[in-house]
């Protein structure tokens, strides 16, 4: 597999250096793309990146992921309006190993090829770095006027920032520099990838690299992703779409990749799957003759959730999903563990009840009418259930003098009352 091909046929490729295409086609190469471990996960918004390095390794290369302990100390200001906080070495070392554990999803860490992927961390050659070493060795080859003309420095300067941009931050791209120059002595790394927006930074790595031993390197960054309206990708309400399930879980993760628009499926699919492109062209062309099957968003949906979490999590995010928006029955529901539960039906009102009151028995008139208020009346709850318009639990109440006990509790804790076909209310007993 070519690499630069596939990342351009993919909408993956915004810059790259001449001479990078040549030293691919001539021998495997090592590349390294870094990731600041200022969280204990990864978001949706690392994952062109990652996924850069998981073709790179396809392709028969060596990818290198550098989590950037020493960098992460003080912050990158690329795409940044104001400083970021600093986090202590214990916070760091969470971080990372968590992070690892994410990327192993994604790449081969542990065979004995040629091409497995190592993780590094660049606080391991940092720490004991010292500042009139680095003064001295580094910061002497590359001029103040280089560094001010980067965009990641000129915009902070420029008025974004009220408060400019601290020395510590100003720093940061000799640092990374730096990086490139210790993996291209010591693992023979060449390429280093990354974002559009981290370019600035990359070019300052390989030209310390001419400058301090005449080195061999290069440069390959990707678009920074975007909705089609323009919206920024990954964000939600809630914040970003996380790739761990104690922040998003699966099913949020899963319904993310379901509710994207159209255009944005066809780019997504390309950049967030390995399907190859026959396969996502046919997949397209299913797509346009039928939008509203949205035959692109389920696949893009079921790869993705697979690839991060797994099969039996995707299964549980669509068996879930069909409770909510198909005809699922009273025993899918009695399926869903307690987290994905409450992630299905987050935001419906909910009701509180005493748990001796369940246990005793209450019949569903009174629990619907009188100790909630999901109908503002007796009279009105047993004109529905008369209807054939209130289910508990996905299961239709048949009789008006139905009791409702301990045995109907999801999840040792709740009750999910259904009022015509569209409305849910949760009872949640204590």
């Amino acid at each position: 597999m070519n690499f630069v091909e596939e990342l351009k046929w993919r909408g993956m490729l915004q810059d790259i250096m001449p001479g990078t295409e040549e030293q691919l086609s001539k021998e495997m190469t090592t590349a390294y793309l870094g990731i600041d471990p200022t969280a204990d996960s990864l978001h949706i918004g690392h994952l062109c990146g990652v996924m850069m390095l998981r073709h790179f390794q396809h392709s028969g290369h060596k990818p290198l992921a550098l989590i950037g302990g020493a960098t992460g100390m003080i912050g990158d200001p690329s795409g940044k309006s104001k400083e970021r906080n600093l986090l202590d070495e214990a916070t760091l070392a969470h971080n990372v190993a968590h992070i690892k554990a994410q990327l192993e999803h994604f790449l081969d860490f542990n065979s004995d090829a040629p091409n497995a992927a190592e993780l590094v961390n660049n606080y391991d050659w940092m720490k004991d770095y010292t500042f009139l070493d680095f003064a001295r060795n580094v910061g002497k080859l590359i001029t103040v006027n280089y560094m001010m003309a980067k965009d990641s420095v000129k915009k902070r300067f420029n008025g974004e920032c009220s408060d400019g941009m601290s020395f510590t931050e100003f720093t940061y791209q000799l640092l990374q520099g730096y990086d490139f120059v210790y993996l291209n002595e010591h693992k023979n790394c060449k390429l280093q990838m990354g974002g559009s927006d981290q370019w600035g930074n990359i070019t300052t790595g390989t030209e310390l690299i001419r400058r301090m031993n005449g080195g061999e390197a290069y440069a390959l960054t990707c678009p920074l992703i975007t909705k089609a309206d323009g919206g920024k990708f990954g964000k939600t309400e809630s914040g970003n779409v996380w790739l761990d399930r104690r922040y998003t879980s699966p099913y949020k993760f899963f319904q993310f990749w379901m509710n994207v628009s159209d255009d944005d499926a066809k780019r997504y699919i390309k950049i967030f799957t390995m399907l190859p492109k026959e396969e996502i062209d046919s997949l397209i062309a299913e797509h346009e003759q039928a939008p509203h099957l949205r035959v692109l968003q389920k696949r893009l949906a079921q790869e993705v959730t697979i690839m991060v979490h797994s099969k039996e999590d995707y299964e549980a995010a669509l068996e879930a999903s069909n409770i909510l928006f198909g005809n699922a029955t009273s025993d899918s529901l009695k399926k869903l563990d307690k987290e994905t539960f409450l992630s299905v039906f987050e935001g419906v009102p909910t009701f509180q009840v005493a748990k001796s009151e369940i246990e005793a028995g209450v019949s569903v008139i009174d629990l619907i009418a009188e100790k909630t208020n999901i109908f503002p009346s007796k009279g009105e709850a047993r004109k529905m259930i008369q209807g054939g318009g209130v289910s508990i639990n996905k299961a239709k109440v048949e009789a008006i003098d139905m009791q409702v006990n301990a045995t109907a509790l999801l999840n040792g804790s709740y009750i999910l009352v259904q009022k015509g076909k569209k409305n849910y209310f949760i009872v949640e007993v204590k």
